[in-house]
């Protein structure tokens, strides 16, 4: 899903920046969002805080274990190599009194300053049947206890994926069901690139507007048409960490009322003489009233100019009445990408856009994701896996013309030619009188010639 443009790498920073949303991986594997400000404190849960000055310009992908609010590097592990044995877990007994260690006990280690691997150590020494676990056992339990007791966390590089994976597990009706994979594929189908100039209509959180950023780099024109008067906050773009370049002069945003081409907006005035003005704090206002006003004015002149290069949709409103009134904006050959968590809706829309002339073979898809463990002789499916990202319908937009009519062509086949027939009555009657010329076969090409020449093309 990353771009090849140099300037979408260039989209958001390397290092964790302050003011960023960054991602953190504590160790039962869920995935928590803080925000990182200078010279202030964050908090995870029931970890603990830490200093965030300690995080600021570091790069992502690192973990870190919090020892008195600050925060130290911890090397990454790497896999090693779990040899079975012939031992079972069949007559093991995992009761209370096989962990002599007490929780008290444990908290009073914790207070103390014990480091986490020295109290897995503690508990291990301790317990009665662990000896008597298989290898595959004895590592699952030690990574319980990490779980249970670590202090630790990695942060996450803010890429497309990531950010999708990370709303989808945790409120996917939010994005509408668009996984990672039915994203990328929304994009291909679209065609994203930077330079491009695109309309979309996302009520996913932002997380479809987030990805044509990201591929186009900053370069380009996205238009979005929301609910609100005011830019939609998108909160899955925040995510994304872009410096101002991507957006500020990229993005831009019109609601449904001033879409439409009769609509007149009441806008109060900015024209004041100057002999009117009272102060400056009167004139700054009424500058800012000046830029909006320009502001919409070129953004409605730049939709109804149209010739945009695809229209995305993953909107909860019809479909097919996003379309009726969007689609004219979309140039010839330009990609027209819908999703939608239902198939039905779908179905119904690729009804109706095959009644109309101006949608080429409007086709619907749905992607397949399949997550496995990849560990050294332990690799399968998870257990447990989403369902469905949702459905793709694309089509791609061409003009309607009234006055063209098909070029019919004559695809008769020629005649048989009479000369292999004449050879054979020779050839049987014994004659020996010559045969004649037979010219049916330039009569035939003749014949086709002037009935296609004859043909009309309206």
């Amino acid at each position: 899903m990353a771009a090849t443009s140099s300037s979408v790498r260039e989209s958001r920073d390397s290092t964790v920046q302050s003011g960023d949303l960054v991602l953190l991986r504590i160790p039962n594997g869920d995935i928590k969002g803080v925000k990182v400000e200078k010279d202030t404190t964050v908090t995870i849960g029931r970890l603990g805080s830490f200093y965030a000055n300690e995080l600021i310009d570091q790069p992502y992908g690192l973990t870190y274990e919090m020892v008195d609010k600050r925060l130290k590097v911890v090397p990454p592990r790497t896999i090693q190599e779990v040899e079975d044995t012939d031992a079972t877990n069949e007559l093991i007994n995992d009761g209370e009194f096989v962990q002599p260690l007490t929780i008290d006990e444990i908290q009073k280690l914790k207070v103390s300053g014990v480091h986490v691997s020295d109290i897995i150590k503690k508990q291990i020494e301790q317990h009665a049947n662990y000896s008597l676990k298989t290898e595959y056992s004895k590592e699952k339990y030690k990574k319980r206890k990490e779980e249970k007791y670590s202090k630790s966390f990695t942060t996450i590089e803010p890429t497309l994926y990531n950010v999708c994976d990370y709303w989808f597990n945790k409120d996917k009706t939010r994005i509408r069901d668009i996984r990672a994979d039915s994203l990328s594929q929304m994009l291909n189908l679209a065609n994203i690139r930077p330079g491009g100039r695109y309309i979309a209509v996302d009520d996913a959180s932002g997380l479809v507007v987030a990805g044509i950023l990201d591929r186009m780099g900053g370069e380009g024109r996205l238009l979005t048409i929301c609910d609100t008067d005011s830019p939609p906050p998108y909160p899955v773009t925040a995510n994304m960490n872009f410096k101002p370049h991507v957006t500020s002069n990229v993005l831009v945003s019109l609601n449904w009322a001033t879409a439409e081409e009769d609509y007149t907006p009441i806008i109060p005035p900015s024209d004041i003489p100057e002999d009117q003005i009272r102060s400056e704090r009167q004139k700054s206002r009424l500058n800012k009233r000046k830029a909006v006003t320009d502001l919409l004015s070129n953004t409605r002149d730049e939709l109804f100019y149209g010739e945009f290069d695809s229209l995305i949709v993953a909107s909860e409103y019809d479909p097919w009445s996003i379309l009726e009134k969007l689609s004219p904006y979309v140039a010839g050959s330009g990609s027209i990408v819908v999703h939608s968590p239902h198939i039905q809706i779908l179905s119904d829309l690729q009804t109706q856009m095959r009644g109309a002339s101006q949608y080429l073979c409007p086709n619907i898809t749905e992607s397949f994701l399949r997550r496995y463990q990849v560990l050294p002789g332990r690799t399968h499916p998870t257990m447990v896996t989403s369902g469905t990202g949702g459905f793709v319908l694309h089509a791609i937009k061409i003009y309607d013309d009234p006055n063209a009519s098909k070029v019919i062509f004559d695809r008769r086949k020629p005649k048989k030619p009479k000369a292999d027939q004449a050879t054979e009555q020779h050839v049987t009657s014994g004659s020996d009188s010559p045969l004649k010329e037979d010219t049916s076969i330039e009569n035939t090409a003749d014949t086709i010639m002037l009935d296609v020449g004859s043909q009309k093309v309206q």
